[in-house]
């Protein structure tokens, strides 16, 4: 148990630090932007590409594997979607927002970092996979959904916003880069390398500190009480549906399941606030949202990498 902590603490700490800082200090939430600006189009762009463009290509063909995290996120997705209908009476825009809170978790920011160290640099592959087609999910979903909510003005720029978030997101255009490398076994020189390592490796510290900054800058005023239902499907529900498919659509190694796992059970990504914001509506409960499922994630992922650390994880795998 002394090891899961020797893993869990660093990553919180980094949170804690973040939000307590975040307390401390009250900068304005535009102090934030250069860093967020570093994190999203420097240094995880720098992982990624990193991670793909150092894979052999025929590692990055994992059908069954997309498709069964896919398909749990996509569930996830659908199942805190129908929560958000029934709890907000119908209401669309908001039923949107909430299913991004309970079927995308925080892979940018927490998910490599916390699966390198937990689980190592085999981790590397599917954690790309699963970040990059389920931002694709994602990005695809909201615009259309919101479209048809009346929060968009109109399907033709829902599609344009469709569109731009997938071809001119710095991750997703990363991703694309490094499988094109990997596929022309192309090998950057020495000194860009020595570049693209110093960059990835600040990745994980600051976005975590991001994170815990962001997370202190949204005060929660009063716990909307639809919140832990959507905690507890992406912290719990998202998690146990990604082990039910690997299980029907594998095999597949234990590295593989146990990333899988550990990127599903993370907590709800910003995405949802940002989301929130873009089109102005559930704002303080996707805020809440991000608040508790953090909070609560450091139960629930630490419980996960005991399981992933004691073999455990992949005994759970439906036969």
């Amino acid at each position: 148990m002394l090891s899961i902590l020797n893993l869990a603490i660093p990553f919180f700490g980094v949170i804690f630090i973040g939000f307590a800082c975040g307390k401390w200090r009250r900068i304005p939430d535009a102090g934030l932007a250069w860093m967020n600006v570093f994190i999203l189009y420097v240094a995880l762009p720098a992982l990624f590409f990193r991670i793909l463009s150092r894979t052999p290509l025929e590692q990055l063909a994992q059908i069954d594997f997309v498709t069964a995290t896919v398909l749990a996120s996509a569930s996830a997705f659908t199942i805190a979607y129908i929560v958000g209908l029934i709890l907000r009476r119908g209401n669309l825009g908001e039923a949107t927002i909430a299913a991004v809170a309970g079927g995308f978790g925080n892979v940018g920011y927490m998910g490599p970092g916390l699966s390198l160290a937990a689980i190592g640099p085999e981790a590397s592959v599917p954690v790309a996979l699963i970040f990059s087609f389920d931002a694709l999910l994602i990005f695809t979903l909201v615009p259309l959904l919101m479209a048809f909510s009346g929060s968009s003005t109109g399907l033709g720029r829902a599609l344009r916003d469709v569109a731009r978030s997938i071809f001119l997101n710095p991750l997703l255009i990363a991703a694309a880069l490094g499988v094109g490398a990997a596929a022309l076994k192309w090998e950057p020189p020495e000194a860009v390398d020595r570049l693209l390592q110093f960059l990835y490796t600040s990745a994980a510290p600051c976005a975590l500190f991001a994170l815990g900054v962001t997370v202190a800058l949204r005060p929660l005023e009063r716990m909307p009480w639809e919140v832990p239902l959507l905690a507890a499907v992406k912290l719990v529900v998202h998690p146990i549906l990604v082990l039910v498919l690997l299980g029907w659509l594998g095999p597949f190694s234990e590295v593989w399941v146990n990333t899988a796992v550990l990127m599903a059970a993370l907590p709800p990504a910003l995405s949802a606030y940002v989301f929130a914001r873009q089109y102005d509506v559930w704002i303080e409960q996707a805020s809440s949202a991000v608040l508790i499922g953090t909070l609560a994630s450091v139960a629930t992922l630490t419980a996960v990498m005991w399981l992933v650390q004691t073999h455990a994880l992949v005994q759970l795998l439906p036969r």
